[in-house]
């Protein structure tokens, strides 16, 4: 392929979305009772009253949805971002931990053994941040999938709430 050939961009559409979105034929498909295009504040033609799942739990308290014995409502997206905050700092209470007691060792050793007291300042120096990095690198891995697997759950969930109703 040379340089000169581009590829050729897709045609585009013969209305624009927002003429597209008010004309009768999607007017029809989009509208509901109750239901103006024109009143629309996010102008996006999907009526506000007709979302579920997360919009509707809002309002649900914490305590209700951990004691949700049905397990229909998740509170990991709730709290994973405590769980990240409470994570790193044990991360960094270890790091400290380990970082000072490595230099501390390290310089106390240096009075019987110096080659070995500067390895272990060095190792310390070199290992604990290393460690220390991957351990939040590992906690946000964690994180993330418990978190990408709740919502695929809830996907699902979503997907098969709307398969299961009849077409009217």
């Amino acid at each position: 392929m040379s340089d000169s050939t581009s590829p050729t961009p897709p045609p585009l559409p013969d209305q624009p979305a927002d003429v597209a979105a008010r004309s009768p034929q999607q007017a029809a498909v989009a509208s509901s009772p109750g239901y103006s295009a024109a009143n629309d504040p996010d102008d996006t033609g999907v009526p506000a009253h007709s979302l579920k799942g997360e919009v509707d739990d809002i309002g649900r308290g914490f305590f209700s949805a951990l004691f949700d014995v049905s397990f229909r409502t998740f509170i990991t997206r709730r709290l994973a971002s405590v769980f990240y905050i409470v994570g790193l700092v044990a991360i960094t209470i270890g790091f400290l931990v380990y970082l000072a007691s490595g230099l501390f060792n390290g310089i106390r050793l240096l009075s019987f053994n110096v080659g070995g007291g500067v390895s272990l300042i060095v190792a310390t120096l070199i290992l604990v941040p290393l460690v220390t990095f991957l351990a939040i690198i590992i906690l946000r891995f964690v994180i993330e999938a418990v978190v990408a697997l709740i919502a695929i759950a809830e996907n699902t969930e979503r997907t098969a709430q709307h398969t299961r109703r009849s077409p009217s």
